[in-house]
């Protein structure tokens, strides 16, 4: 799923945006989902929750512009895309401030807004990206498996740690821990040093005999009748992805 946010706090150009991009997606053959913020403080309070994979966003809006919006994502998701339309170029130069994939003048030339949308989908490579559902209080949750660094079983819920400093705690579970993480388990990625932790060795940055350390501060123990089986998954995982 291509996950689009489009911020502009003029309604009408929101729609065009929204318009433009609709257009594109028909054309496309990637499955996307576009969603509308009027005010940068909605789409950055929703960015606490889930990231996007493209963020197109006006620059002259009032109070906390574009520009500083694309800051403050790209604080916590080095990986996004941000595309900046604006009716200003005077502000190009400064934009560069949060490394945009482009900057598009209105009225916007829509064969250069979709073919801005086709390289970001490309580098995306979405085909092979993974998701995985968990029910929170809040309701359904959809996790991308690239942004799970580790996950912890207490209390009869799971935590989940996510890349930009989230997490995300599941409502009480009524199966066991091994059972909720299976289908994560199919995937190369994730190992389960403890009956307790789970976690993703993209995220692994060093280990010892009782214990990994994850990025972002995160860390996992290792329960020691696993360690000699923990440490040939992650040599062969680092292996596979040639690090060795």
């Amino acid at each position: 799923m291509f996950d689009i946010a489009i911020c502009d706090d003029d309604p009408t150009q929101l729609g065009l945006l929204v318009a433009c991009t609709t257009e594109w997606i028909n054309t496309s053959s990637f499955e996307s989902s576009i969603h509308q913020f009027l005010h940068p403080d909605e789409l950055l309070r929703s960015c606490e929750k889930r990231r996007y994979h493209l963020y197109i966003l006006d620059i002259v809006m009032p109070m906390f512009n574009g520009i500083e919006a694309g800051k403050a994502i790209r604080e916590h998701d080095r990986d996004a895309f941000i595309l900046y339309t604006t009716s200003e170029p005077s502000f190009a130069l400064q934009s560069f401030a949060a490394n945009p994939i482009g900057y598009l003048l209105k009225p916007i030339d829509k064969q250069q807004f979709n073919t801005t949308l086709s390289l970001v989908a490309s580098k995306l490579n979405l085909m092979q990206e993974h998701t995985y559902l968990i029910y929170t209080r809040d309701g359904i949750r959809i996790l991308r498996l690239s942004e799970i660094i580790c996950c912890e079983y207490t209390n009869h819920r799971v935590i989940y740690t996510l890349t930009g400093n989230r997490t995300a705690t599941t409502s009480i579970i009524t199966g066991s821990f091994a059972n909720h993480v299976q289908t994560l388990l199919q995937d190369q990625r994730f190992v389960r040093p403890h009956v307790s932790f789970l976690l993703n060795m993209d995220y692994v940055i060093g280990f010892t005999k009782t214990r990994f350390n994850l990025q972002e501060r995160a860390s996992v123990p290792i329960v020691s009748k696993h360690y000699q089986a923990v440490r040939e998954s992650y040599m062969n995982h680092l292996s596979a992805k040639g690090n060795t």
